[in-house]
């Protein structure tokens, strides 16, 4: 439930360091603590702490989380400050191509075959030994939190382009899976974190650039609500499947993850003249430009506050990426100029 907002106020920092590089950041953040998480409560389980003291361990993490978002929203309570001026789709609503990247994602999702399963399977056919099964679920995590920050960087250069060749690495895990023994199931489950991370990472970030800042919350709420029907709808295809035969089921999501890759690429041309955040996008005037000030204003801010550090190390990062200056900053350069 959540997901739809923390995405949308994630986007308006994008402009600033790079659409690719915020979700990837975020998710590879996201993946680490999924990887962190089980190893402290089997640490606990190790000494005999027991179920109860695992929890409270993981109850410290939890109220820093509660501290630090608190915080956040008391020094910068309207997230739309850190925007700064972008082009943005010209055409109000939701533009066409929105509708076709969700039709490619949700193939994508529907074609995703949950860990569960896969664990399922691992232990029915006994690919790899029992205590291992935690093992590659901790592993697929590591390989999604790595993935999610190479893919951000390749998302900036490449755009959807990275999700199209991360969907064809990733159509290959499910006979690797369903169908090798223990060396191709390894290699699978890391093909598996792989889309993982597009999915939580670069597949958003693609949404932000398609959507007028007015109407990104609601564009991902649509987006989450049709990938997770699509996701549903996947998974009892798959586990039916899997009763009948393991082959049909490995084909299934492989004509799908494929099926989906003329649809992305349909997705990524401009169907309105413009794109969000392209660098030579149009300037900005009237509330784009009162945007990019306050927007200035609030990352001056940020150097200078609790949170100075994490910008300054997400900045140089972004400070490596090779684009040349939009136009609503060359226009606010002429314009100090002309004053000087």
């Amino acid at each position: 439930m959540r997901t739809p907002a923390r995405d949308a106020m994630l986007a308006h920092a994008t402009a600033e360091l790079g659409r690719g590089r915020v979700y990837g950041v975020r998710e590879a953040l996201d993946a680490a603590g999924a990887t962190a998480g089980p190893l402290v409560m089997v640490g606990v389980l190790a000494l005999h702490g027991g179920c109860r003291l695992g929890f409270a361990v993981l109850a410290v993490p939890a109220v820093l989380t509660l501290l630090v978002l608190a915080g956040a929203w008391r020094r910068y309570p309207d997230p739309a400050g850190l925007d700064t001026a972008e082009g943005v789709p010209g055409r109000w609503g939701t533009p066409r191509a929105f509708w076709i990247y969700l039709a490619g994602m949700g193939l994508i999702a529907a074609a995703y075959a949950d860990y569960p399963l896969i664990a399922y399977h691992f232990g029915r056919a006994h690919v790899v030994a029992t205590p291992w099964i935690p093992v590659l679920y901790a592993g697929a995590m590591a390989a999604e939190s790595v993935a999610a920050l190479v893919l951000g960087p390749a998302f900036d250069r490449w755009g959807v382009r990275t999700v199209v060749g991360a969907t064809l690495l990733t159509a290959c895990f499910p006979p690797l899976v369903f169908l090798g023994g223990a060396v191709p199931a390894v290699i699978g489950v890391v093909l598996w974190g792989l889309g993982a991370a597009v999915q939580e990472s670069v597949a958003r970030a693609a949404v932000t650039g398609m959507i007028g800042p007015d109407r990104r919350a609601s564009a991902f709420g649509l987006f989450d609500t049709g990938f997770g029907l699509c996701w549903f709808a996947g998974s009892l295809a798959l586990g039916a499947l899997y009763d009948r035969s393991v082959t049909d089921l490995v084909a299934f999501p492989v004509v799908l993850q494929l099926a989906a890759v003329p649809l992305l690429l349909a997705a990524r041309r401009p169907t309105n003249g413009g794109g969000a955040g392209r660098p030579g996008a149009a300037p900005a005037t009237g509330r784009g430009r009162a945007r990019h000030d306050a927007g200035s204003r609030t990352w001056s801010r940020c150097r200078r506050g609790p949170f100075g550090v994490g910008w300054m190390l997400l900045r140089r990062s972004a400070g490596h990426m090779t684009s040349a200056p939009s136009a609503p900053v060359t226009g606010l350069t002429a314009t100090a100029a002309r004053r000087r």
